[in-house]
């Protein structure tokens, strides 16, 4: 939603647009004072149709990042979403949970619309791939045997 000057004012997602827009213009009496001004202040929408929840999840973090538009508050903060790195840069490589993109070499996957689901991820590489979870250095990992 944008206001007179261009200006993305909130982010949004919705499963069903109609009825999300409904709820801003219908009656003014069932908004809270927040709603009501960025209501008052909307002059412009755009929308992206997107395939999955978790798509709609994490395209909405990444707009609201970009643009920290005023009414929204949550997600402006500096969480983002999780992502599974793999560390080639040892003899044996890592596995790591991250919530941020380096380039530091190692290959990223993701962005997770959770951090259960990039931990089910991890749990399914490490059955079909075993690795080092180990973060003594100088000493044998007892993780199947791994060095």
């Amino acid at each position: 939603m944008k206001n007179a000057g261009g200006a993305v004012i909130y982010v949004g997602k919705a499963a069903v647009l109609r009825n999300r827009l409904r709820s801003y213009f219908g009656s003014p009496a069932g908004l809270d004072r927040k709603t009501r001004r960025m209501v008052s202040e909307l002059a412009d929408f755009e929308y992206i149709v997107t395939d999955t929840e978790a798509e709609a999840l994490i395209l909405e973090n990444i707009l609201i990042k970009r643009h920290r538009p005023h009414f929204n508050i949550r997600l402006k903060d500096d969480k983002t979403y999780p992502y599974l790195k793999v560390d080639l840069a040892d003899d044996f490589p890592r596995v790591y949970i991250t919530r941020g993109v380096h380039k530091d070499g190692a290959r990223y996957f993701g962005p997770f619309a959770s951090a259960g689901s990039v931990r089910q991820s991890m749990d399914l590489v490490k059955k079909l791939f075993p690795y080092r979870s180990c973060t003594q250095r100088r000493y044998w990992c007892t993780d199947r045997g791994l060095p």
